[in-house]
């Protein structure tokens, strides 16, 4: 069974930092993109940065325009666990913050695998002076 558990949001003054974390467990077999998603009141959930696969083990990685330069994603393959770094936080950056591992399909017909999506519980980030 698979669980993804974030941690490490909280209240932070504009400016600030914080380090989210997300501990994956459970089985993969063919993920095709992990990363962090966030949710605003009101507003739908976005993509704030991901890893996707190209090719057999070499990975990409994308950011929201809104924070490039600000947050790092990082991540350990062996351990199943993945970080987002976030500087210079600003008060758009509120929301409730999603962890992410999607696999693609493997096969097809009824013995195909996937594709699945599988997401945290999220955790709060507040910016707020």
């Amino acid at each position: 069974q698979v669980e993804l558990v974030e941690s490490g949001g909280g209240l932070v003054q504009p400016g600030g930092s914080l380090r989210l974390s997300c501990a994956a467990s459970g089985s993969f077999y063919n993920i095709d993109t992990t990363g962090w998603y966030r949710q605003a009141a009101g507003n739908q959930r976005e993509v704030v940065a991901r890893f996707t696969r190209v090719g057999e083990t070499d990975y990409s990685t994308d950011y929201a325009e809104s924070v490039k330069g600000r947050f790092t994603i990082s991540r350990d393959s062996a351990n199943n666990t993945l970080w987002l770094q976030m500087n210079n936080l600003k008060p758009e950056d509120t929301a409730v913050y999603y962890c992410n591992i999607h696999e693609g399909q493997l096969g097809n017909g009824p013995y195909a695998y996937g594709p699945y999506d599988y997401w945290g519980q999220g955790t709060q980030v507040t910016v707020s002076s």
